[in-house]
């Protein structure tokens, strides 16, 4: 039996700032609409990794491979192409001020569209969010919170990509909107059968979004397992983590009185 390649795979990646070690040797896969989810402190290595497969960071050493195929230090259309596959929902949502909801929305479908269609594209979008038509002329300031979150999520899915990476998709909302926007990620993914590797502190979006988990520690994956199994992993360093507790291997370097 020939088996299926990953969507995503990652072998002995690393990459270091000056002296700083940032990651160091992390390998991960993601199978065809799996859901990952990368957990760990601040300043563990999680937004480099993902900036690393995107391609806008280059690794210092390791393999990234998407369907098979080198990710790494692409130029031109290879790169065009390979980005084609990718959406992102950025931290805080890092909508355009100066665009309204609708051009937002269809900023990559602009291309061999007139606006009527790209308008049209992103209305239909914007309704697999649960946003009307009546958003769509709005500008980014007229939003709420959790508004603009789910006009970022339409964003990242207009152009149907095959994997999607949210950074903290959940951050900055109460915990209701947060559950809306965890429901609208599951939701968007199935219909649209995508990958997708999510960074997030939120443990109730990890428990709800993920089919497996990874925490990095100082650079390296120092667990990696199926969500159901967080909660008894039997490992010192996730168990600190999902529980925020203080006392551990986790050392903040606070000064304590």
């Amino acid at each position: 039996m020939t088996k299926t390649k990953p969507k995503i795979h990652v072998r002995g990646l690393a990459k270091s700032f000056g002296r700083k070690t940032v990651l160091d040797g992390v390998d991960f896969d993601v199978a065809a609409g799996e859901s990952l989810v990368i957990i760990g402190g601040s300043g563990t290595g999680k937004s480099v990794s993902i900036k690393c497969v995107l391609g806008l960071i280059e690794p210092d050493a390791g393999t990234i491979e998407i369907d098979g195929e080198s990710a790494i230090g692409l130029r031109g259309r290879e790169r065009d192409a390979m980005m084609g596959k990718f959406g992102m929902l950025f931290q805080g949502g890092a909508l355009f001020d100066s665009m309204s909801v609708w051009e937002n929305v269809a900023f990559r479908l602009m291309q061999g569209r007139s606006s009527s269609e790209a308008r049209e594209a992103a209305v239909e979008t914007l309704g697999m969010v649960g946003l009307g038509a009546d958003v769509a002329d709005l500008l980014p300031a007229e939003l709420s919170g959790g508004m603009m979150k789910r006009v970022a999520l339409a964003r990242a899915i207009a152009a149907r990509p095959e994997i999607i990476f949210f950074d903290e998709p959940t951050t900055g909302l109460d915990p209701i909107t947060a559950d809306v926007i965890n429901d609208l990620i599951i939701s968007a993914r199935e219909k649209l059968g995508v990958s997708t590797v999510s960074i997030t502190h939120d443990m109730a979006s990890v428990r709800k979004i993920a089919d497996k988990v990874a925490m990095l520690h100082a650079g390296k994956l120092v667990w990696t397992g199926p969500v159901g199994e967080i909660d008894h992993s039997d490992n010192a360093f996730v168990d600190q983590f999902i529980n925020g507790r203080a006392e551990g291997p986790i050392s903040m370097d606070i000064k304590r009185p």
